[in-house]
């Protein structure tokens, strides 16, 4: 009796801590949950760290008992850092020149991805292995020679230079969300498309009204990452973009030679001329901002997307 009642006390204990096969017990549980908050803080302490010195004055900056919480809320370093990136003209140009690159690559890589997913062709195999091949070769391989092309069609200083490769399936990794595309379409079941052919329906109006609907979490997952890229592109738009289109990445990198140029550049650090961490967390910010207002709003379609495109295999 002492045997059987210590035995089912072991039972409960071991069904506690380590649960049904190590998944449900209280250890499993604090194992899953203390790891995914030390995951979490390690991208949240970025963005923690420059909320709050963004938010902090030149007093709070230079006192040390003063850490992560300012002693007040400091929005003038949000009104210089506007000033220096002249946040909303520069906001609607670098929209202009991601958005627009971008949602004409997602359509591009999605009827290549289809046409590839569908249909039978000579060389169809190599030529799938060529378009991934681009995702391999280092764009610094092909910028000369793109940056000459562009510059004998007269394409530089303006957005053709990045609609133009991404009209051909040859924008920011492009070939990525032709993969995307090619392992979504296969898994919509063909018969679908079959039924539709034998009412009468021709390729392209299968592909409107049946693939398309069926491959939004695709569409959306490839337009985000397109949009954040494009957005993030720094090098490239400094070179083809010159001094006649900017974006707010590209005033950033610019940001504290335009601060010297707005405020005095050799000033005291009592005025507040001088620029210091809490004007940069600022410009930062705002620069990040745009971004994550698109993440809030889109995050459960970029989960769906992320879930219902992955790369399995099958």
């Amino acid at each position: 009796m002492m045997k059987e009642t210590a035995k089912k006390i072991s039972n409960g204990f071991m069904s506690f801590t380590i649960g049904n096969r190590g998944q449900n017990g209280l250890l499993f549980k604090s194992f899953v949950y203390i790891l995914l908050i030390g995951i979490g803080f390690v991208y949240l302490y970025p963005l923690l760290y420059m909320g709050s010195y963004s938010l902090k004055s030149l007093d709070d900056i230079l006192n040390p008992l003063v850490n992560w919480i300012p002693t007040q809320l400091y929005f003038d370093n949000f009104s210089k850092a506007d000033q220096v990136l002249s946040f909303l003209p520069t906001l609607v140009e670098t929209l202009y020149v991601t958005a627009l690159p971008a949602i004409v690559q997602t359509a591009v890589a999605s009827i290549i991805g289809y046409g590839f997913a569908r249909f039978e062709f000579p060389f169809k195999k190599t030529l799938l292995v060529f378009v991934l091949a681009t995702f391999i070769i280092p764009p610094q391989l092909t910028m000369i020679p793109r940056y000459v092309f562009f510059n004998e069609l007269g394409f530089l200083g303006n957005i053709q230079s990045f609609l133009l490769p991404a009209m051909l399936g040859q924008g920011l990794n492009s070939a990525i969300f032709i993969l995307i595309f090619y392992q979504f379409f296969r898994m919509i079941p063909k018969s679908l498309e079959e039924a539709a052919q034998l009412d009468g329906a021709g390729f392209l109006r299968v592909f409107i009204v049946i693939a398309i609907p069926m491959a939004v979490p695709a569409f959306i997952i490839s337009f985000l990452f397109s949009f954040v890229w494009y957005w993030n592109e720094t090098y490239l738009a400094a070179l083809y973009f010159g001094n006649e289109l900017t974006t707010l990445p590209l005033e950033l990198n610019k940001f504290v030679a335009t601060y010297q140029k707005l405020y005095s550049a050799g000033g005291d650090e009592a005025t507040g001329d001088t620029i210091n961490e809490g004007i940069r967390m600022a410009g930062t910010m705002l620069t990040i901002l745009p971004l994550l207002v698109v993440y809030f709003l889109t995050q459960k379609w970029f989960v769906e997307g992320i879930d219902r495109s992955g790369i399995t295999g099958e």
